[in-house]
């Protein structure tokens, strides 16, 4: 018989409740805690041996304010959504993503002429790249709230394109996630792991490069294999109906689209070369740290060169290239600002507002036009933004109910007189389970580290294989877990529903997480480098 599987809203607010009975049942507790430094960074880490009894502290009526407390916590993300929403309905109104999807789709057809080419698939080469690409940027900085800008990108280009829309979030959220689970050089994960354990930082990169290349292999097949079952069948996507949305958003004659360059794009492209030419000059150059590793790069002045020459050529043909080169130049920027300058979402989200209005002003469009449309996009992202503050009540309600440390400790205790191979599996279900609850990797390193660490001394398991076991279990059920607002973000924009998204996945997360464990193994099997 079937059953109808229950609005997101419904899903969060039952964990609320049960979270709030579980603040009655669980004996309250807490750790003592810490201020240390690391790297320049101040994180507060538990203290060893410190975890006593408080005062019981349960939860009743406080349930009906974690709404609130939630968009306190995630006013961050939830601001983020309605900018990103708001600036891309400004662009999108130019139909210029269109008129590019429709383009970039046209290129991939004639590479088809090529036997080679055409036998290995040139939407299989196209789906791979933009995997890769985001898992090493999950990877290496740690890309994660970083993809919603991109899913209301990827995910029209895999409609059109011929997948759905769960596609589209694989090729770019998941890939992500996947790359900062096997992660190289992740400095908010192995960085902050690796210190809070006294190793070498970044140190046991080979293993860690090759898990990583297994496990963005792994996707790829996976995600390829999806895909063309939805190449022949788009009846069996679980969102053929609901992706009647971005089918019918991008379904007009884009070869009506009447091409011209209105005097306006000339303008704006001027004001942006003046822009970046100040820029170029009060940061010449940009300093990409990879790893311990500091590389020094004339970025933004290049940058502007290209630029220069770039938004020209796309003057040339029309308003609508230009205002894709102006999105593409906001991508790379993004790039260099993340990796050089420590963005974060301050600046990405001014970035990504100045890319949306100036994108209007470029089309023609008043002032008054450009707010329309931005608040038409920010409502349309309003529900993902309400679900996010739900989801961050339910960390409130952990930490008010004082059962969180409590849980941490109950489930250390677990490893206690196992085997090597058992305890270092116990260590992974521990990071996996508590990962549900706290989808932080940097506070969950703080939290654990510091009794990990030292319990690996002394049941002899080196201390980089616990790491591995908090990377692998910080990184997986992001993908799934209610509480991650990125997660929450990237299926609002997508339109993916929170339901839809964990009766497809849950199967695909489960072989991963049973991946990770086997990749686990040889850290306590055979003598690795760093290890």
């Amino acid at each position: 018989m079937f059953k109808k599987v229950p609005h997101t809203y419904t899903i969060i607010a039952a964990i609320i409740l049960i979270c709030a009975v579980l603040s009655w049942i669980i004996p309250a507790g807490e750790f003592d805690r810490q201020t240390v430094e690391l790297d320049g960074v101040k994180r507060t880490i538990i203290v060893d041996d410190s975890f006593h009894r408080v005062e019981q502290s349960p939860q009743t009526w406080q349930v009906f304010g974690v709404l609130l407390e939630g968009f306190e916590k995630q006013a961050g993300i939830i601001a983020f959504l309605l900018i990103i929403g708001g600036a891309f309905q400004i662009m999108n109104s130019s139909k210029a993503v269109d008129v590019g999807i429709f383009s970039f789709l046209h290129f991939t057809r004639g590479l088809e002429r090529y036997k080679w080419m055409k036998r290995i698939g040139v939407n299989n080469v196209v789906i791979s790249l933009v995997i890769i690409l985001f898992s090493l940027f999950g990877s290496v900085f740690g890309m994660s709230e970083e993809t919603l800008a991109f899913v209301i990108i990827i995910v029209p280009l895999a409609i059109k394109m011929g997948y759905d829309s769960i596609t589209g979030l694989c090729m770019v959220y998941v890939a992500a996630h996947v790359g900062f689970s096997g992660a190289v050089l992740n400095p908010f994960t192995i960085g902050i792991a690796q210190g809070l354990s006294d190793l070498p930082l970044f140190s046991g990169f080979e293993y860690r490069l090759v898990c990583w290349g297994i496990l963005t292999a792994v996707l790829i097949a996976v995600v390829l294999w999806y895909a063309a079952r939805i190449k022949r069948n788009p009846a069996l996507s679980p969102m053929y109906e609901a992706d009647e949305y971005w089918r019918n958003r991008g379904s007009e004659n884009v070869a009506a689209v009447e091409y011209n360059t209105s005097r306006a794009s000339c303008v704006v492209y001027f004001l942006i070369l003046v822009a970046l030419i100040g820029f170029s000059v009060y940061y010449p150059l940009t300093e990409f740290r990879l790893g311990d590793a500091v590389i020094s790069f004339y970025a933004l002045p290049v940058m502007t060169g290209l630029y220069a020459l770039l938004g020209a050529l796309g003057l040339r043909k029309s308003s609508h290239f230009f205002i894709l080169t102006v999105l593409g130049f906001t991508i790379v920027f993004l790039v260099i600002g993340v990796m050089g300058h420590g963005w974060y979402l301050t600046e990405i989200s001014a970035l990504f507002l100045a890319m949306g209005v100036l994108s209007g002003f470029a089309f023609g469009r008043s002032s008054d036009e450009v707010i329309k449309l931005f608040l038409e996009g920010a409502k349309d992202i309003l529900s993902a933004a309400i679900v996010v503050g739900l989801a961050g009540g339910i960390i409130e309600i952990l930490q008010d109910g004082r059962i969180i440390d409590p849980i941490l400790h109950g489930l250390a205790a677990l490893m206690n007189d196992v085997g090597k191979s058992v305890s270092l599996g116990v260590m992974y279900l521990i990071q996996t389970l508590i990962n549900i609850v706290i989808p932080s990797g940097s506070a969950k390193a703080a939290l654990t580290m510091p009794i990990m660490a030292p319990f690996s001394d002394v049941i002899g398991i080196s201390r980089q294989a616990t790491v591995m076991a908090y990377q692998f279990g910080d990184g997986f059920t992001n993908m799934i877990t209610p509480t991650s607002a990125v997660l929450i973000g990237a299926l609002g924009i997508a339109r993916i529903p929170y339901e839809v998204w964990v009766k497809w996945f849950v199967k695909i997360l489960i072989f991963f997480i049973v991946l990770g464990f086997v990749l686990l193994l040889p850290t306590i099997w055979f003598e690795l480098p760093g290890f």
